[in-house]
């Protein structure tokens, strides 16, 4: 089992290999919130700790054959790094569909990479297929003693840098992450609470809990692509059943709410599961009005090619992009006049699209959807209220 002092060593083995990363307060987010950045450690996420702890553990006659391992992204690129640093061979089976920059990266670091459809599990089930085949040592992500030590050294770094620390927030995928920070603060600050996030389209730990033993769920669609697990580790499970306070889940709309909210409050780049931890605490999930309370931002590694559509959606979930649709009649000046009503209320219209041939539109009425930029929910609200005093009807689209 896991013990504080393993964690212990871990931190002395892991000195000039990764990063000490920044604890900085986050007053422009909130009061008494503060961000542990493991988006700015080397690989861009946290996992670099736990694979180079575990690397260094191998025997001779097991780094000769290799190491495997399956990974969404973060893990892959902290085994192909450690790995390739020590020169033993690395392959990571990943999910098909995980992030090309996450792929290419890993790549990058000296892993052979073999894309697995599917979701993680599927990647787990051909790691251990080719382990058996090939004699790989197998390299878990997060069910094992030595990578739960090296990611632990992070709750080693807050109780350093933050010893007032009240409070600290932490993604849940496999479980990993939150059992050695967990293992670390309980045993050195047991007054400091350890509390767990999910994303609830995908909460394994967080059901394994609620039952008493560990479950699968149904498979669920997440920008959360670091903590999309559906099988938590048993060894995890048990770590968390001994030192986690509790765990909540947040929503893809709040998950990408606290991405915008990172980038512009603390101009911090966070991917999905990063980002659970702020989601919870700007969302009501967990009270932070009166605790110091550190946030593990867990990686950065977020693609580029779906940040805008995050950011998009964050946009949205914070009443800055608001779409309004209504039912105008058809005549010279119509469109006009609804418009006006948007523009005095200080709206500025990003896109509109005015449909004559509407299956829900009357006869000498078309439907106007307008996208607009707007300040806040209370904004449109405004906004709403002006157009149905005018007459405007709002449809749903």
């Amino acid at each position: 089992m896991l013990t504080l002092e393993m964690i212990q060593d871990a931190q002395v083995a892991l000195r000039g290999v990764v990063r000490r990363t920044p604890l900085d307060p986050a007053s422009k987010i909130a009061d008494n919130l503060y961000i542990k950045a493991e988006n700015l450690q080397e690989t861009g996420a946290f996992k670099l700790r736990g694979a180079y702890n575990k690397i260094r553990s191998l025997t001779p006659e097991e780094a000769s054959k290799g190491v495997i391992a399956s990974s969404a992204g973060n893990h892959a690129q902290g085994i192909a790094l450690a790995a390739t640093k020590q020169g033993i061979k690395s392959v990571i089976c990943m999910p098909a569909g995980a992030p090309i920059s996450k792929v290419e990266a890993t790549k990058k670091y000296g892993a052979e990479v073999v894309l697995v459809p599917g979701v993680f599990d599927d990647a787990a089930r051909e790691c251990a297929r080719l382990a058996a085949e090939k004699g790989y040592t197998i390299a878990h992500p997060f069910n094992d003693e030595y990578v739960m030590a090296g990611q632990g050294t992070i709750g080693l770094e807050i109780l350093e840098q933050l010893p007032e620390v009240e409070q600290v927030v932490c993604p849940i995928g496999g479980g990993g992450l939150i059992s050695g920070i967990a293992c670390a603060i309980k045993s050195l600050k047991p007054e400091c609470r350890v509390i767990g996030v999910q994303a609830a389209k995908v909460p394994s730990m967080y059901e394994a809990v609620k039952a008493g033993h560990v479950v699968t769920v149904p498979d669920g669609d997440t920008i959360a692509d670091g903590i999309h697990v559906l099988t938590p580790g048993d060894k995890t499970f048990e770590m968390v059943q001994k030192y986690v306070d509790e765990i909540v889940t947040v929503s893809e709309d709040e998950i990408a709410g606290a991405i915008l909210t990172l980038m512009e409050g603390q101009k911090t780049v966070a991917e999905g599961a990063g980002a659970t931890t702020v989601a919870a605490c700007l969302y009501g999930k967990v009270d932070i009005s009166t605790k110091k309370t550190v946030c593990v931002v867990s990686g950065g590694n977020v693609d580029v090619t779906t940040l805008s559509r995050v950011v998009t959606r964050g946009l949205t979930k914070a009443g800055r992009i608001a779409e309004i649709t209504t039912k105008v009649i058809d005549k010279p000046g119509s469109l006009i006049q609804v418009l006006q009503v948007v523009s005095d209320c200080g709206a500025n219209i990003l896109s509109v699209n005015h449909e004559r041939e509407d299956k829900d539109s009357d006869v000498g009425a078309c439907i106007v959807s307008m996208t607009l930029e707007t300040r806040n929910a209370e904004h449109v609200a405004q906004i709403e209220e002006a157009m149905e005093s005018k007459g405007y009807s709002l449809l749903s689209k």
